[in-house]
């Protein structure tokens, strides 16, 4: 099974937008929400096709070198993403924010998320934050993040739960500065 990683651009902008919708509908299993009005898992009735839920993230092609959209392919398959952030995206003294991470139900539990995020983590050096929920519902999220960057790290990182500009969270922090990259090239 090949994996790569890679960053994408305005032209392949289409493929996360495509598993945007599926991403939405397996956190929805988590904090139990449901679709607007319209049918599409947004806060807001504004949201009446996904079309509208795509112009929202074209942010993610706007600012090269602060945002980072790569898409996870397994054997040449689009099979899930992650959106990196960086200041003036993230919180104060974090370099880079995961702030969506996704894979398709279909592939989980065979290491291939572990081994995107390491390739993503890799990629740059320095202060590391990402949040997932804390509630029970998640408690799959919650021991993948804690053993992936427990492995990733040595087991050097903080864990703990807390306020966020996300609400509630259980919040992941660590620090790749002195650790040398596994993989810098990406398909």
């Amino acid at each position: 099974m090949k994996i790569d990683v890679q960053l994408t651009d305005k032209n392949k902008a289409y493929i996360i937008k495509n598993l945007y919708p599926l991403f939405l509908y397996d956190l929805s299993g988590h904090y139990g929400s449901i679709p607007n009005v319209h049918g599409i898992y947004e806060d807001s009735d504004d949201y009446r096709t996904l079309n509208d839920q795509y112009e929202v993230q074209n942010i993610w092609w706007e600012k090269p070198n602060i945002l980072f959209p790569y898409l996870i392919l397994v054997d040449g398959i689009p099979a899930g993403f992650v959106l990196i952030a960086t200041p003036p995206h993230c919180n104060k003294g974090i370099d880079y924010f995961v702030n969506e991470f996704f894979l398709i139900q279909s592939l989980r539990g065979q290491g291939i998320a572990e081994r995107a995020a390491n390739i993503v983590f890799d990629q740059f050096n320095g202060n590391w934050e990402l949040f997932t929920n804390p509630l029970e519902k998640n408690i799959v999220g919650q021991k993948f993040w804690r053993k992936t960057i427990s492995n990733y790290t040595n087991g050097v990182y903080i864990e703990e739960k807390g306020g966020t500009f996300d609400g509630y969270k259980l919040i992941f922090r660590f620090n790749n500065s002195g650790k040398h990259s596994h993989s810098k090239a990406l398909g």
